[in-house]
């Protein structure tokens, strides 16, 4: 079981908690939502939970809540640029079944 970061994604996480000062890595999660069914949730994890469990990418901590890890174990997440003003993590995820005509949300 693993969620892991590309070693781009790895990089802007570890500038962005920098930036910020504090934080311990990235909290990635899905909720509720959207047509398919659930979407990705991705903030910065300030601290481990007891139900949570961390993968390490590049440096990188993931933290991911137990909970998530049935609908996103063996994704990976990059960080992609598409233009200059375009930019954002992009999710491969290999559980995904079925995606809304958006690419909002998903469903496993």
């Amino acid at each position: 079981m693993a969620v892991t970061l590309t070693e781009a994604a790895a990089r802007h996480v570890a500038t962005m908690l920098a930036k910020r000062g504090h934080g311990v890595g990235l909290r990635v999660g899905t909720k509720k939502s959207g047509c398919s069914g659930f979407a990705y949730e991705v903030d910065y994890a300030d601290g481990v939970d007891a139900q949570d469990r961390v993968f390490e990418s590049h440096g990188v901590q993931v933290v991911v809540d137990a909970d998530n890890l049935e609908r996103i174990d063996g994704m990976e997440i990059d960080f992609v640029k598409s233009s200059l003003l375009n930019e954002g993590f992009e999710f491969r995820n290999p559980r995904v079944k079925d995606r809304c005509g958006c690419g909002e949300s998903f469903s496993v």
